[in-house]
């Protein structure tokens, strides 16, 4: 499949055949495939929150909300000295945000935006892109909340492209290509919708966690 001229349209049909497009710099203006043979996945709703984590959400007074920011959180997980989100993808992000199947979650500190996470939707499946954080264990922060808004939102998979030792702190595995895809077209027949429920406030999503643990 090749990347000249790509659409939001091609890529959704290209995330709903197992495969995502990056580029090899911000200044590298192609767009290249892949489809790893391993696969990373976290557990929707299931995410391990470790007892000092616990105790940053029931101290930190941060909070989340739901694409309040998305170009924010775009340029937020690109502001680094090396990326694989290039102008060609920004647009095409805020393309499939206006079409309703990019979102972000923002983690603030009052007003300011400190971290957060994006990435894709399609039936039940979320295709996480990428994640940043200004402030020590934001972006685990993103994480956690991602993690219960899937699930109450009707999500059965969380797809994180490549697997690595942070995700697999939180409970991330790797599985083979084939189960991915099969994984894959499962989720795709699901009708799930991130709009769908409001995110917790931090202790509300604290006595979730200790309910489920």
């Amino acid at each position: 499949m090749s990347s000249r001229g790509l659409t939001a349209e091609r890529m959704l049909a290209a995330y709903a055949q197992g495969v995502f497009p990056m580029a090899q710099s911000a200044s590298d203006p192609q767009l290249y495939w892949f489809e790893p043979g391993l696969r990373g996945i976290l557990p929707v709703g299931g995410v391990h929150v470790s007892r000092s984590m616990r105790r940053v959400l029931r101290h930190c007074g941060w909070h989340a909300t739901l694409d309040r920011d998305f170009v924010g959180v775009v340029q937020g997980c690109a502001d680094r000295a090396e990326t694989w989100i290039n102008a060609p993808l920004m647009a095409l992000y805020r393309d499939l945000f206006r079409m309703g199947h990019a979102h972000s979650l923002e983690i603030r500190a009052g007003d300011a935006l400190i971290g957060g996470m994006f990435g894709l939707t399609l039936g039940g499946a979320f295709f996480a892109e990428s994640m940043f954080s200004r402030r020590p264990n934001a972006s685990k922060a993103a994480l956690i909340w991602m993690s219960s808004h899937l699930a109450r939102c009707g999500f059965t998979l969380w797809d994180t492209q490549y697997p690595n030792p942070h995700l697999a702190s939180m409970g991330g595995q790797a599985i083979p290509r084939l189960e991915y895809r099969r994984r894959l077209a499962v989720a795709l027949k699901v009708r799930a919708d991130l709009t769908t429920h409001a995110l917790p406030d931090a202790q509300a999503l604290l006595q979730e966690i200790t309910q489920t643990s």
